[in-house]
């Protein structure tokens, strides 16, 4: 249980990092932790006429980084940010599925447009 715990609130911490990061990048957020019936999106977010829905991935170590993130994420979160489409992008928004990477002593690293089935 404990570790559990301990996993959560790194988690959370990451996604408060990378909600400052956004917005010092001119992003708004618009939501947080949202769920659906398909999946779970951390931040979903809009800078002009851009929405991206964003997995937010912690870890210990930035080598761990590079493991943090998989097909099967990504295409749950894309599945997540479908079901959520019709709530937060109108007509001419441009959609798009980003990650953010955030390992202790290491600026947060974007992967922009990370799903493209």
């Amino acid at each position: 249980m404990r570790n559990r715990r301990t996993a959560e609130a790194a988690g959370r911490r990451g996604e408060r990092i990378a909600g400052w990061w956004l917005r010092l990048k001119g992003w708004r957020i618009l939501d947080r932790r949202v769920r659906t019936p398909a999946g779970e999106v951390d931040i979903v977010a809009r800078r002009g006429t851009v929405v991206a829905f964003v997995e937010v991935k912690a870890r210990a170590t930035a080598a761990a980084l590079d493991h943090a993130i998989d097909e099967r994420r990504l295409s749950r979160v894309a599945a997540a940010a479908e079901y959520l489409m019709p709530r937060y992008a109108g007509p001419g928004d441009d959609i798009r599925i980003d990650v953010i990477l955030i390992a202790p002593g290491t600026r947060p690293r974007t992967i922009e447009n990370a799903w493209q089935p």
